[in-house]
């Protein structure tokens, strides 16, 4: 039978609605379920999560939930142990720069939630610290491996949509503000001192998948607004919302594509999915959400006429095909999870790193400036 190579893995932040959901029980947990990641030449990596927080008592409850035995509320004891190799960082972002040179300084592999930092410079410099002390480093960036932007990938890749001139993105959906009923996101989201704001938050996200699918973002305009100004927290307390939380951005890319993305918390959906990206190109256009993806060939592409005085007498929707699947499709966080792990014990390549990470702290802290100054802001002036 082939060995099974187990790894220690520090999660500090496993409290959190993210640390918790999406990493312990949908990632690491569910590897364990399936026996483990499976290595090119046999045999099985096999996760051993070390349990961090600051809350004893919801630690021990996750704990004991889920069969495990290694919890602490000290970071320091649990990166001092020869058998974690990976530190995994889940925190709010003000705590995650401290911690991860922590775990660089004692020679752990990191992997970590978005954003990397709170400044393009910290990030870069975290960067720097990871190659130098030759730590293998990774930024979660989940929504490239989730379906519908895999078949996205699938279609691009095709050579579907010819020349691509545009991409149009919507995000969002109502946060509740916390009275009438509770808010879906913690409240530290919506003060600019706790670290909240929608475009540090998101434009991370938006700089990966840009870059990964069409190309390098090169310039941004933003303009971004605090509508919700009242919230109440998790205490019941009402408080005044400070950051962001919308941004209307268009971002110019190299190849002379343009992007437009808005990200709202305050808005209320009609369409298909939380987050959705419209293609277009000269041969073709898809809509492509987390899970599914629609396409329209210019060959069946119908000629709509403008014409107020007439009622529409047919569904545009309607006129788009579904991509298949063509693949088993898993969880966007457990398959980067996965390739991490390869990445770490068997050397695979694995590019979504720090200085991957870094460049969307980057894209971010132009957003901002730009939405400050009120003008378009090139990448090099950052």
């Amino acid at each position: 039978m082939a060995a099974r190579r187990s790894i220690g893995i520090v999660i500090n932040g496993v409290t959190g609605r993210m640390g918790y959901r999406q990493h312990l029980v949908r990632s690491l947990l569910a590897i364990r379920e399936q026996g483990g990641v499976a290595l090119p030449g046999g045999g099985h990596i096999w996760p051993e999560p070390v349990l961090v927080g600051r809350d004893p008592d919801k630690l021990a409850g996750i704990a004991a939930r889920h069969g495990l035995t290694e919890w602490t509320t000290d970071l320091d004891a649990a990166l001092a142990r020869p058998d974690t190799e990976i530190y995994f960082d889940a925190q709010v972002t003000q705590q995650r720069e401290k911690a991860i040179r922590q775990a660089i300084a004692a020679g752990k592999h990191v992997y970590t939630e978005k954003p990397l930092a709170e400044s393009s410079a910290a990030a870069e410099e975290l960067a720097e610290l990871a190659t130098t002390a030759g730590i293998r480093s990774g930024v979660v960036q989940d929504k490239l491996f989730l379906p519908g932007l895999r078949k996205l990938k699938r279609l691009i890749d095709g050579g579907f949509f010819g020349r691509i001139l545009s991409v149009r993105g919507e995000f969002g959906y109502w946060v509740f503000e916390g009275d009438w009923q509770a808010a879906q996101r913690p409240s530290w989201n919506y003060r600019l001192a706790d670290g909240g704001g929608i475009v540090m938050d998101m434009f991370p996200h938006w700089n990966y998948v840009l870059e990964e699918l069409f190309g390098a973002v090169r310039g941004v305009q933003t303009t971004i607004a605090t509508h919700v100004e009242k919230r109440v927290d998790e205490r019941g307390e009402e408080y005044t919302a400070d950051a962001d939380d919308a941004a209307y951005a268009i971002f110019e890319l190299e190849g002379g594509i343009v992007a437009q993305i808005n990200s709202s918390w305050a808005v209320r959906v009609n369409r298909d999915e939380l987050v959705e990206f419209q293609v277009d190109g000269t041969h073709g256009s898809a809509v492509a959400g987390l899970r599914g993806c629609k396409i329209q060939h210019r060959a069946t592409t119908p000629k709509p006429v403008w014409n107020p005085d007439l009622p529409v007498t047919f569904s545009f929707r309607d006129q788009w095909t579904e991509v298949p699947d063509n693949d088993e499709f898993d969880n966007g966080f457990k398959v980067q999870w996965e390739a991490f792990l390869r990445h770490v014990v068997a050397g695979e390549s694995f590019h979504w790193d720090f200085a991957s990470g870094a460049r969307g702290v980057r894209l971010a802290e132009a957003g901002l400036r730009s939405a400050r100054e009120g003008r378009r802001i090139a990448l090099g002036d950052v």
